[in-house]
């Protein structure tokens, strides 16, 4: 029973086999016309026979033949990232081979092309390297790993299933992250389009003295130091540092749309992390708080070695609501919790000046006791619209109403500037670059 099943669950006939199969029938047909074939299509008949019997052979009568995969994937997969998975191969026949692959991957990406092809000599080992770019947080489910093996005569196909099932978590976007802190840390965030940004005079913390050296702003020459010394001595100062910087999440039904696959709360989830990564890197204190339509997480700001842990922890677990934001619960919890004047970076989405004054009131009560900075998001597609050329008069009609959303957003930025609050438009792809312009122009000039 089990050879039965063997050879039926894990047999399959190779084209090659269906192509010499199609040349016997012909020839055949053709020694009814053509006497003179005479054996030839009897001869060719029993020589596919004995073929497709040898390959069976040899593919299934070896007690130690066979095709071993393994997956190699990271414990956790980055968001909107490309992630490396590799599938490791090892042929054990004592003769060459034609692989085919198919790794079963989770449904959330719905690809059915994911076949590789490969040839492995005797005894030969292999590693094959793919990507995958999820857009969704939660748990991947990765399924077996099928190999459809084929000899040298390659008649039929002998499948392997090698049971490789694992689930995997994907995270909100870590490689951006550390993309960020190494450029950072090395000085070369102006790679990734961040800003250099002047600073208007001092901080107020005072670091050492320290000898002059070429490039040192002479402003800051310590006359007594040098009188003391004998040498040139200037003041040297640094940022200020555990400043409070919180994220505010938006998780309302705003914050659904999607953009190239992902949505806008993923977007935001995303530059959350990096600037929070940033902030804890510049000595200030990170925290968190998401709301919909009643208050989420509260994360408190905070600068200890698993600040960064805890927030990424409480991202992953976020999910859009489909009602609308509660501001007034915001500045509530904002008041109760926020002790000390912070920068609050509240990530929304508004499309039209009308949504903006229903929330307005409770933006201007937040903005009179912390550094309030709203970040909402520019629609890429409308404003692709209205740029194109109308051709019709429903080309018109679709260039003007796309010109009007285009323009509502430009009066909301006004309007907030109107009541001291500052204010983002981005289009989602850039989120965490201007976010973290915006992070450092406020530090530079020392308004927190």
């Amino acid at each position: 029973m089990r050879f039965f099943r063997l050879f039926y669950t894990d047999l399959f006939l190779g084209s090659r086999f269906f192509i010499a199969l199609g040349t016997t029938a012909s020839l055949f047909l053709l020694s009814y016309f053509f006497p003179w074939l005479g054996f030839i299509p009897t001869i060719v008949a029993i020589s596919v026979v004995l073929l497709f019997f040898t390959d069976i052979l040899l593919l299934f009568a070896s007690p130690k033949g066979k095709v071993e995969s393994s997956r190699i994937c990271p414990s956790k997969l980055s968001n909107s990232d490309e992630n490396d998975i590799v599938l490791i191969l090892q042929n054990h026949y004592p003769f060459p081979v034609k692989l085919g692959i198919i790794d079963e991957i989770p449904h959330q990406f719905q690809r059915r092309d994911v076949w590789f092809s490969l040839a492995l000599g005797p005894k030969e080992k292999k590693t094959l390297t793919y990507t995958l770019r999820p857009v969704k947080r939660g748990v991947y489910a990765f399924g077996k790993i099928r190999n459809y093996v084929q000899s040298p005569i390659s008649f039929v196909e002998r499948r392997f299933n090698q049971e490789a099932a694992v689930d995997v978590p994907v995270y909100p976007s870590f490689l951006q992250m550390r993309r960020y802190e190494v450029m950072a840390i090395s000085n070369r965030l102006t790679d990734y389009g961040l800003k250099k940004i002047r600073r208007l005079g001092h901080s107020m913390e005072f670091e050492q003295i320290k000898t002059y050296v070429p490039g040192d702003d002479y402003r800051t020459l310590n006359w007594k130091a040098t009188a003391r010394h004998g040498n040139l001595m200037v003041n040297a100062y640094v940022d200020e540092r555990s400043q409070h910087i919180y994220c505010v999440l938006d998780k309302s039904r705003t914050m659904k749309m999607p953009f190239n696959g992902l949505s806008l709360l993923d977007y935001a989830i995303n530059a959350s992390l990096v600037l929070s990564n940033i902030a804890l890197k510049k000595e200030d204190k990170a925290g968190l708080i998401t709301v919909s339509e009643q208050i989420g997480r509260i994360v408190p700001a905070d600068r200890r070695p698993t600040q960064l842990h805890y927030i990424m922890e409480t991202l992953y677990k976020e999910k859009t609501r489909y009602l609308e934001t509660n501001m007034e619960a915001l500045y509530s919890a904002i008041r109760h919790t926020l002790r000390q004047r912070s920068l609050v970076i509240l990530f929304s989405n508004f499309e039209s000046i009308s949504a903006l004054n229903r929330q307005l009131p409770y933006l201007k009560k937040i903005a009179q006791f912390h550094l309030l900075v709203v970040i909402f998001f520019e629609n890429t597609e409308l404003t692709a619209l209205s740029l194109d050329k109308a051709h019709d008069i429903e080309g018109i009609y679709l260039k003007t109403i796309a010109e009007k959303f285009v323009y509502e957003k430009q009066l909301i930025v006004r309007e907030l500037a109107r009541h001291g609050i500052q204010s983002v438009l981005t289009p989602p792809e850039h989120l965490t670059v201007n976010t973290i312009n915006k992070y450092l122009e406020i530090k530079a000039k020392g308004r927190i």
